[in-house]
């Protein structure tokens, strides 16, 4: 049971290593906040839709399957929608398009079809998890690298209580290296990133 969790951490991680979820990885990792809060809220898709479709799995025509699948991912991403909506309104403005995309998005899709709906509510709760835990360290790590290098502040905070805290980290004279929080920033960071993950597990056997 711990390696359906610890697996989508590291070795199956889905966006070092499967290369899934990309795009959001990208758009909404400018800030270590945006960063935190898409994983936290793709994460949460992820593990309920993985449940309900582990649940109705042998129930489900196998030629309606993935119309079934997207239904129940587009109503947890509803509820994560209102519910952002509703308690962070900046982060959600901030988020943008992105929050409904959660519906498309190839990592949750991806573990429904190729693992919630083959084992069982428990196993798939922790794909799910774990999954989605590594996909968030990688939006929080890559966020918090690309504000710190492109505004020399990082964005922290408790949404629900406080809101975001900008702390600066190199003081009022930094000169912010602006590339690193727009597009080509992203790619560089995540690639980076890879190629790092990548060297590690291979040192490691």
């Amino acid at each position: 049971m711990i390696k359906e969790f610890t697996k989508g951490i590291i070795k199956e991680n889905p966006v070092l290593v499967l290369a899934l979820g990309l795009c959001p990885a990208l758009a909404t990792s400018t800030t270590a906040y945006n960063g935190i809060g898409m994983g936290i809220a793709a994460s949460f898709v992820l593990v309920m839709s993985n449940i309900i479709v582990s649940a109705i799995k042998k129930t489900v025509p196998s030629r309606i399957r993935i119309p079934i699948f997207i239904t129940v991912i587009a109503t947890f991403v509803t509820i994560v929608k209102l519910v952002m909506a509703a308690y962070t309104p900046g982060l959600s403005k901030q988020l943008g398009i992105f929050i409904p995309l959660i519906v498309v998005n190839c990592i949750i899709l991806g573990r429904a079809e190729a693992f919630a709906s083959k084992n069982g509510i428990l196993k798939s709760a922790l794909d799910g998890l774990g999954m989605g835990l590594g996909f968030a360290i990688v939006l929080f790590v890559v966020g918090s690298i690309r504000e710190i290098l492109g505004s020399g502040t990082i964005t922290l905070g408790f949404p629900m209580l406080f809101g975001p805290v900008n702390v600066s980290i190199f003081g009022s004279g930094y000169n912010p290296a602006l590339l690193m929080i727009l597009p080509p920033g992203g790619f560089l960071t995540l690639g980076l990133f890879m190629w790092l993950k990548q060297l590690v597990m291979k040192e490691n056997g």
